[in-house]
């Protein structure tokens, strides 16, 4: 009110105008960051690779859709036992893509000849057989496809089983003088009975006590299509399904199957991709290590040094 004015007996106010308002104007949305993806692990023939991106960014790896990134934006990968000296990681969101090409570092594999195996037991000819054998091979594959809604890969993985090694991965194998496929596991020499461990964390995708290769066998899912297997054990103590804590016992060590003598036949696919074992366990702890420091190792570097095995003590 600017003042009073007198007029006729009346008291009238004088008002100041009002002042007419714009809209209001929102201020500028920040744009989001770019997209990033970094990766550590092995880059090597066999090896393992965790990387980190954009939540639920979808991953390609070597062109081929290989799922997404989870909810923090982690991705695990591996490289096959005869993978390419080169490969490509590739993340996008409906806006950005982001690509990596990696050097895979190459691996000599020795040629390991077995005998004295029941020949029937390396080709079988009994129908009822086959048709066990494709059975097998069926639920398998079915085990292959679990896809656990987890990150266990994160895990720096442990050894199963403390023993001697009596079976390199990636060797050819030759069965009773016949070449054969490759071998796609780490064997470790132990005495009957002793106690198996899950190295991480996971779900059990398949546990069944009397497989015709593989006898006691368990499979457990880490998440994202990385599966890990153990075979001819003795005995199982975990069942489909279960959730299983790393160092919990899943079995026993045992000769049944396609077995000389006791032992743990240790396995590890990344989708349809073989990868080794062994020496996934130096590479998801130099992983963890790397991002847990804020420096992932470059991809595009030398692939670090690895050791496929670790002796036991």
């Amino acid at each position: 009110m600017r003042g009073l004015v007198l007029a006729g007996g009346l008291l009238i106010a004088a008002c100041a105008p009002s002042v007419a308002k714009g809209p209001t104007v929102a201020p500028p949305t920040p744009a989001p960051p770019p997209l990033e993806l970094t990766c550590a692990g092995a880059f090597a023939q066999g090896g393992v690779v965790v990387c980190r991106t954009s939540p639920g960014a979808t991953v390609f790896v070597d062109g081929q859709e290989r799922g997404a990134a989870d909810a923090s934006g982690w991705v695990v990968a591996g490289f096959d036992r005869d993978a390419p000296a080169s490969a490509s990681l590739t993340v996008r969101t409906a806006t950005e893509t982001r690509s990596l090409d990696v050097a895979v570092a190459a691996r000599a594999y020795a040629v390991q000849s077995i005998a004295g195996l029941p020949q029937q037991t390396v080709t079988p000819t009994d129908p009822a057989v086959q048709a066990r054998i494709a059975r097998e091979a069926a639920m398998k594959e079915e085990a292959r496809k679990s896809r656990a809604a987890s990150s266990d890969f994160l895990d720096a993985f442990l050894w199963p089983v403390q023993g001697i090694m009596s079976g390199a991965w990636g060797n050819q194998r030759i069965l009773n003088g016949e070449p054969r496929a490759p071998h796609y596991g780490i064997d470790i020499a132990a005495a009957e009975g002793t106690p198996v461990r899950a190295p991480a964390d996971g779900v059990v995708a398949m546990a069944n006590p009397d497989m015709h290769f593989e006898g006691g066998l368990v499979m457990l899912d880490h998440g994202q299509g990385l599966i890990t297997y153990y075979l001819h054990m003795s005995r199982l103590d975990v069942a489909q399904g279960a959730r299983v804590v790393q160092g919990q016992q899943i079995g026993l060590v045992g000769k049944k199957g396609r077995a000389t003598g006791p032992h743990l036949c240790w396995r590890m696919r990344w989708r349809d991709r073989n990868l080794d074992p062994s020496l996934a366990v130096q590479a998801l702890a130099t992983a963890r290590a790397s991002f847990a420091a804020g420096a992932p190792l470059d991809p595009g570097a030398a692939p670090p040094n690895f050791t496929p095995w670790t002796p036991a003590p």
